[in-house]
């Protein structure tokens, strides 16, 4: 263990070295000069020590002032030693951080006790500072590991719509990518990204309990088969609901947003503008770009340059201005995920596949349906 001296008094310094030098397995630097000490005690790890209070250019109370600022020497002990015994001194070397106080001049058999204890003090912090790092560490392990299970849970809960809907893999993971561009390029932090990146193929996934044969018709859907598809929505929120974690939360709030239109003029609520929530409008745009790019039973792929400027022109009717503007600033990257694959552009398995709604243009420009008077 490292124990520092600081005396501008060559024999003051030698007496307190001599004074130590029988303590087991200690290393002993000595400094004259307060400016070095501070140099090498801010730069080297310490585990205790003894300092002079009137020293020329800086006081034992400076340096211990300054070594306080650093963290690492929130629990290092200091003793101060003094021939002071002015109470004004006592008191504002107690208060900038001093631990104990030793008076010239000293006892040699107290001065080695009381290194003695402060060294023992000292390795029992430095052993519980281990075991705290060690605990943090085994947190973090066993939380990575639920984290990783949580996510696994629910790409494979995707993964369960995608064998329904016949889709890719590659599709579904498109969907997910394109909505962590909108969200990155908005700003949201990190995390919130990978949230939305997990949870977007699950926007649909009520849609397991909407029968074959409304999810898989070729032709229009008839009145009380639309009523019937826009059950998912609730259905979606029935299965996320309630979630305790932030990740489910963002789930709910997609699935039970995402047919919302910017206008008002969507379902299940009516709810337009910024009352969506931004999960929500963010994986609506990316889920109707990339089921009018993808083949369904009821209709055939669009180009990709035509589904883009489906986005575009419903922008401030469908879709969030602003997700829309995003979206085309993050064309590029949007584009060679099409043109490419996903496969090498995204993070976690392409394992999950989502029902997605298709939607196309009237020739006035509003959005109608395709093949089907409900999007499916």
């Amino acid at each position: 263990m490292k124990v520092v001296l600081v005396d501008d008094s060559r024999s003051a310094l030698f007496a307190l070295q001599s004074s130590l030098s029988n303590i087991e397995g200690i290393e002993i630097i000595t400094f004259m000069v307060p400016k070095e000490a501070l140099t090498y005690c801010l730069a080297n790890p310490v585990d205790l020590l003894f300092i002079d209070y009137m020293m020329p250019g800086y006081t034992g109370i400076d340096v211990i002032k300054t070594l306080k600022q650093s963290p690492d020497y929130d629990l290092v002990p200091i003793v101060m030693v003094t021939a002071e015994r002015q109470r004004e001194v006592l008191i504002a070397a107690i208060e900038a951080g001093a631990t104990e106080f030793v008076s010239k001049p000293f006892d040699a058999i107290e001065l080695q006790a009381r290194a003695t204890n402060l060294l023992q003090l000292r390795k029992a912090h430095l052993e519980i500072s281990r075991q705290a790092m060690r605990l943090e560490e085994e947190v973090a392990h066993a939380t990575q590991e639920l984290v990783a299970r949580e996510e696994e849970i629910i790409w494979r809960l995707a993964r369960a719509i995608e064998f329904r809907d016949g889709a890719t893999g590659d599709h579904i993971s498109r969907v997910a990518k394109i909505s962590q561009l909108i969200a990155a390029d908005l700003g949201l932090d990190k995390e919130t990204c990978r949230m939305i990146y997990l949870v977007a193929p699950l926007h649909d996934v009520g849609k397991i309990g909407i029968a074959d044969c409304i999810l898989q018709k070729p032709g229009k859907l008839d009145d009380n088969e639309i009523a019937e598809m826009r059950k998912h929505v609730e259905f979606g929120v029935s299965m996320l609901g309630d979630g305790t974690s932030r990740l489910l939360q963002i789930a709910e709030a997609i699935a039970g947003g995402h047919h919302e239109k910017w206008d008002g003029t969507g379902y299940p609520k009516g709810i337009k503008g910024t009352d969506i929530p931004l999960v929500a409008r963010i994986v609506a745009v990316a889920d109707v770009f990339e089921a009018l790019c993808t083949q369904r039973p009821y209709k055939k792929a669009w180009e990709i340059e035509a589904a883009r400027n489906h986005i575009l022109e419903n922008s401030g009717l469908h879709f969030d201005p602003d997700c829309v503007a995003a979206f085309d600033r993050q064309w590029p990257a949007i584009q060679t995920l099409m043109t490419n694959g996903s496969k090498a552009q995204v993070e976690p398995p392409a394992l999950a596949a989502s029902l997605i709604d298709t939607l196309s243009l009237s020739p006035e420009g509003r959005v109608q349906t395709e093949n089907t008077q409900e999007s499916r």
